[in-house]
């Protein structure tokens, strides 16, 4: 958008298209952001507790060149709408959840090239634990693995770990500052990149000089440990985040490789894109390194018409009612309440505790949705979350798409679904062939065998960028004060 400001149309013409990146959106649970769809006998959500879908999907995925698998997770139910949980459970509003880090390993076994980008909270345990983890799924995929960071914010999770109040939103963004850095220090600091030298003749697997010991001793977390898992091929995993407000865009600007944006308009996303890459430009990185995802779920035919009866005949299926319990949750806005065409605004939103990035979503109209009112997000709600929707031909999504590349300067898409795996069946068999056909999407044959992180950087390019703030706290650079 700044380059059609400042050089003018023709100049923005002649520059060459940006490559989508496509990432796969689900979770591990029923109800994900289509509300009701589990009534439909297309589709397959209520097997996500198989490990064969999470295997189907993953060969499904990778067939189609889709560059990773993104989970999202929750640690809490949804209470906000009528001050209860009753209707978030009745109507599989994102209840139950399962684990996603689970199934990666079977996952990874089935694929060559599908990366995988797993939510995990900065909240609720300790960071050598999660060290750990990630560490540990690194290694098994071949250096595969992201980390959407998250903080969390539902007042039902903290209490199911014994904690009454969560802690107040800017707060968790100072915690979760600290916690990265730990991270750095295991994942970059602890060992050198010639510690595990096994040599039989010494009976000697690796060398304990050169596995440092993290002293940290700070606001939030206290650490005296070595890490405990041999380097990854990433060390630290792909970082991805989400969250926009003024504390979320502080901590992506330092933090974030990838970053999951959300919004109804791409116009009214750009601003927020935009303000992130200057921060981050302040900061010395490279404003282009970080890579924005938008939600999108495109609803395909093979023409308009095949479309249009496919999105009438998913509608027979939709939760109202599950749609307006995410969206309460989301918001801390309990919809209830309000007549159908009352104008919601952030002044509604009685909760101290909920995602700011979405709501303020409410303080801002669009062509798209002028006016936000019950009965308006009862519409949208229930497919797609509150994200947009493209329904349509191959050629018609593929246009939406370009136009959200170009108004919000994003790099590529967290696809959502209605039905799985028939929306992502429709991406890999109607959609990808569209977007090779326009030169917007990496040919079959590519590369293989490519990390997360290379893959959106370039072959070579497995562990942090010199520019990130994770780079001081790598072992030969990173000196710690005792």
């Amino acid at each position: 958008m700044a380059a059609i400001e400042s050089n003018g149309l023709n100049d923005q013409l002649s520059q060459p298209k940006k490559h989508i990146i496509l990432n796969a959106f689900d979770m591990s649970t029923v109800g994900h952001l289509s509300p009701g769809q589990w009534k439909n006998p297309k589709d397959q959500s209520a097997t996500k507790r198989s490990l064969q879908y999470w295997i189907d999907l993953a060969k499904l995925l990778e067939r189609g060149g889709i560059n990773a698998l993104f989970l999202a997770d929750t640690y809490g139910g949804y209470d906000t709408y009528e001050g209860s949980l009753d209707n978030c459970i009745r109507r599989a509003a994102q209840w139950p959840v399962t684990d996603p880090v689970i199934p990666i390993s079977a996952m990874a076994a089935v694929t060559k090239n599908l990366s995988f980008a797993i939510t995990a909270s900065t909240s609720f345990e300790p960071p050598f634990v999660l060290a750990k983890r990630f560490s540990t799924l690194d290694h098994l995929t071949g250096g595969r693995i992201g980390w959407n960071i998250v903080t969390s914010w539902k007042k039902a999770a903290f209490k199911a770990i014994g904690i009454d109040t969560p802690i107040e939103h800017d707060q968790r963004y100072q915690q979760a500052d600290e916690y990265l850095r730990v991270l750095y220090k295991l994942w970059e600091g602890s060992w050198a990149n010639d510690a595990l030298s096994p040599d039989p003749s010494k009976d000697t697997y690796a060398d304990p000089d050169k596995i440092r010991t993290i002293h940290h001793m700070g606001k939030y977390f206290t650490l005296d440990t070595k890490h405990i898992v041999d380097p990854s091929p990433q060390r630290t995993p792909l970082l991805f985040q989400a969250g926009t407000s003024p504390a979320g865009s502080e901590f992506a600007a330092t933090h974030a490789e990838a970053i999951f944006v959300s919004s109804h308009s791409p116009l009214v996303l750009q601003p927020k894109i935009d303000k992130i890459r200057k921060v981050a430009a302040s900061k010395g990185r490279d404003p282009r390194s970080i890579k924005f995802f938008a939600t999108f779920t495109p609803i395909l035919g093979r023409t308009d018409e095949e479309a249009r009866e496919k999105y009438q005949e998913l509608k027979k299926y939709v939760s109202t009612v599950g749609g307006l319990v995410l969206v309460s949750g989301w918001t801390g806005i309990d919809i209830s309440r309000y007549p159908l065409d009352h104008d919601l605004t952030a002044a509604d939103s009685t909760e101290e505790h909920k995602v700011r990035s979405l709501l303020d979503q409410f303080t801002v109209t669009s062509p798209e949705v002028p006016r936000w009112t019950p009965r308006v997000i009862a519409e949208r709600a229930s497919i797609g979350g509150l994200g947009p929707v493209a329904i349509g031909s191959p050629a018609v999504v593929a246009d939406e798409m370009e136009r959200w590349i170009r108004e919000a300067d994003v790099d590529g898409f967290n696809l959502g679904y209605v039905t799985t795996p028939g929306s992502f069946e429709d991406v890999v068999e109607l959609l990808v062939p569209e977007l090779r056909r326009r030169g917007l999407y990496a040919e079959e044959g590519g590369e293989e065998r490519l990390t997360a992180r290379e893959k959106l950087y370039g072959r070579g390019q497995k562990g942090l960028r010199e520019d990130h703030v994770g780079s001081r706290y790598k072992y030969e650079v990173y000196k710690e004060d005792i």
